[in-house]
């Protein structure tokens, strides 16, 4: 019982300072990353903390280590409502729509009351809306060796037209 209070007190966080991003110094966010990052070194195993860690990191532009956290997050508990709802949300916002509405899909099946429910819904509705609008980056399923290909012959033919003019 004493190492939990103690283990506990260790893992006390700030405030969440993502209400309002606008309203958090990069100093106080730099401070808050690195108190979750001690936290998550207490903490390994905790789902709650890899989120939180994600979505610090999401907020101060770095991608690549929120979705590594994120994806952890999820590793480590795939049951996880939260971990799942962000690590969708940060595909969203990379505007990798099909693979943000995928995890957003899974995020809905692991909603457990409807409050919720209402938080993927709204954001699979959001994801959809900008699919349709045609706001997403492209998806690279062809081989670009052909039209590479193409590119250089018809700049060789003009650099050729242009010198023997």
């Amino acid at each position: 019982m004493t190492a939990e209070l103690t283990h506990s007190s260790l893992v006390r966080l700030p405030a969440v300072p993502w209400r309002d991003p606008h309203t958090v110094s990069p100093a106080e966010l730099t401070e808050y990353i690195r108190t979750l990052e001690a936290a998550c070194e207490l903490d390994p195993h905790s789902a709650d903390l890899r989120t939180c860690l994600g979505m610090a990191y999401a907020m101060n532009y770095e991608v690549y280590k929120s979705m590594d956290a994120l994806e952890l997050a999820v590793r480590l508990e795939p049951g996880h409502f939260f971990a799942q709802l962000k690590r969708a949300e940060l595909y969203y916002r990379l505007r990798a729509l099909l693979r943000a509405e995928q995890e957003t899909l899974k995020a809905l099946d692991l909603a457990d009351n409807s409050w919720e429910l209402s938080l993927a819904r709204k954001q699979l509705q959001e994801i959809r809306r900008l699919m349709r609008e045609g706001t997403q980056k492209p998806e690279w399923t062809r081989p670009l060796a052909a039209p590479a290909l193409w590119l250089a012959a018809m700049t060789a033919i003009l650099c050729l037209a242009v010198y023997w003019k």
